[in-house]
């Protein structure tokens, strides 16, 4: 089967190649899946430059979420049948023809969701309203975020709605306002406009921000404590823009603010299955809604894996980079 590779660490828009390499057979409890389409996340190309929580053995496959049909069963598996649909959010390798997991893991995908909204369906999604659960807010409570255009922060935003959570959204660029304006999210403030923090206040009519998460790092880690209120938590989901926080010890101490970090692998992974069933049914109701969207900006072959991965970080971009075997 062809698959996506690369032999060494480093900018995914120049070690990515397809090769040639064994189909893949399931074992006991396993199910091998032909790939339909696969999303390019950020842990993706942070994983092939090396610099991700984990760090695979070359030479290395890539990719973690994808929808696909069962095209082979290992033995033992009977909950999955030949032909059903799947998505797979945390199964390493995908950015290939075929791929297997485990049986458990896979979630059949309702006729009512296209492959393009499928394949979107676990990662970000699911790290958005796991995200979103675990800081227990309550109906008319104010958070802050910042890369509120980047996935996540719109999923945060379109969940929290649902769910009765005010949200103020920070964007880099002014041209990111009526992008999210135009996708029916309010609430955002430019930072590269003089008096932003001001912009802030008057959005919330001085109410206190609870919660503040940060995916950029640098000087913005430290924007989003300053307008904390005192107790107020910031909760680390990413770092875009610097691997170091520059956050001044003075609100720290003077509000009590605390620091912490989530990863969405490692909390879905502590999840109990009646917990995940249940927000990923809170998922699939609020795309149906048409609460949540998925947007795409384009897809591409693996052919032009590459040029895929220059794209997923062009100014901008309103959806999801896909990759298609």
């Amino acid at each position: 089967m062809r698959a996506i590779i690369h032999h060494e660490f480093g900018d995914p828009a120049e070690v990515l190649a397809v090769e040639d390499v064994a189909t893949p057979q399931p074992g006991a409890g396993e199910v091998r899946v032909r790939t339909l389409l696969s999303p390019i996340h950020n842990h993706d190309l942070w994983t092939i430059r090396g610099t991700y929580g984990f760090k695979p053995e070359l030479p290395a496959q890539a990719g973690t979420e994808a929808v696909g049909v069962v095209d082979a069963l290992g033995e033992g598996v009977t909950t999955l049948q030949l032909g059903q649909r799947v998505a797979t959010g945390g199964t390493f390798g995908v950015w290939a023809e075929f791929f297997t997991a485990k049986a458990a893991s896979l979630i059949p995908v309702p006729d009512s969701l296209s492959d393009e909204v499928a394949s979107q369906l676990v990662s970000m999604p699911f790290s958005a309203i796991s995200l979103l659960d675990t800081l227990a807010l309550g109906e008319g409570d104010w958070l802050i975020q910042n890369a509120a255009n980047g996935a996540v922060g719109r999923l945060v935003a379109q969940l929290a709605v649902a769910r009765g959570i005010k949200v103020v959204g920070l964007v880099r660029r002014s041209a990111g306002v009526d992008e999210l304006k135009a996708q029916g999210i309010d609430n955002i403030v430019a930072t590269d406009v003089e008096g932003w923090k001001d912009t802030v206040a008057e959005i919330t009519n001085g109410a206190p921000i609870s919660v503040g998460v940060d995916s950029v790092g640098g000087q913005a880690s430290g924007d989003i404590v300053s307008l904390l209120a005192e107790n107020g938590r910031l909760v680390v989901f990413g770092a875009m823009d610097a691997p170091t926080m520059e956050i001044g010890s003075g609100p720290v101490i003077f509000k009590s603010i605390s620091v912490v970090g989530f990863w969405g692998s490692k909390v879905m992974g502590a999840m109990d299955a009646a917990k995940r069933g249940a927000l990923l049914g809170e998922l699939v109701t609020r795309i149906g809604e048409g609460v949540l969207t998925l947007p795409v900006e384009k897809t591409y072959s693996f052919d032009d894996a590459r040029t895929a991965a220059a794209a997923n970080f062009a100014p901008g971009r309103s959806g999801k980079i896909l990759l298609r075997p």
